[in-house]
C-alpha cells in the first residue's frame, strides 16, 4: 500500500468514526448515493440489508429530521460531520426558505431527499454539496427500480 492509499484509508475510517457518533447508525450499514439532476440533486440512504427493519426506521427518521433543518435553513448537522469548510455549504447556508426546496420520501429500505432550485447559484451549490458529499459517503450505483425514478431534467 502507497503512503496517499493508506493516508486516504486513515481520513476515511476517521469520517466513519465521526458520522457514527452523529448519526443513529453505523454507515458501514448503508448504502448513499447522490445523483445530481439539472435543478439540483436527489440523495438516497439505504440499509444494506432490506429485511433490518430497525435500521430502515432509523434512515427514515433521521433523513424527515434534516430535512426539517434544511427547510428552516439549518446545515448545522452537515457543518458537524463534514466541517464548516464543506463545498457549497456555506452558500447553502444563505438560502433563504424559499430558495431552495426539498421533498422526503421513504423507500423499503431507506429513505431519499429530492433538493431543487430554480437560482442558479443555489444548484451550483448543490451540485458542489453532492460531490463533497459523494466522496465522504460514497456513491453506489442505485438499483434500476429507484434509478428509475430520477429524470436528470429535473
Amino acid at each position: 500500500m502507497h503512503a496517499d492509499e493508506k493516508n486516504t484509508n486513515t481520513q476515511a475510517k476517521i469520517l466513519e468514526k465521526s458520522l457514527d457518533s452523529l448519526l443513529p447508525y453505523t454507515v458501514e450499514q448503508t448504502e448513499s448515493s447522490f445523483t445530481k439532476t439539472r435543478h439540483g440533486g436527489v440523495q438516497h440512504v439505504v440499509a444494506k440489508s432490506a429485511t433490518d427493519s430497525m435500521l430502515i426506521a432509523s434512515i427514515q427518521t433521521h433523513l424527515r429530521k434534516m430535512i426539517g433543518q434544511f427547510r428552516k435553513g439549518d446545515f448545522s448537522t452537515t457543518e458537524r460531520m463534514h466541517g464548516a469548510n464543506m463545498p457549497g455549504l456555506m452558500q447553502l447556508k444563505t438560502a433563504k426558505s424559499a430558495d431552495i426546496r426539498f421533498a422526503y420520501r421513504d423507500l423499503e429500505n431507506g429513505g431519499q431527499i429530492r433538493y431543487y432550485s430554480e437560482y442558479p447559484q443555489f444548484v451550483s451549490a448543490l451540485h458542489e454539496w453532492f460531490d463533497a458529499q459523494a466522496r465522504a459517503h460514497g456513491n453506489v450505483d442505485l438499483p434500476s427500480d429507484i434509478q428509475h425514478h430520477l429524470a436528470k431534467s429535473e
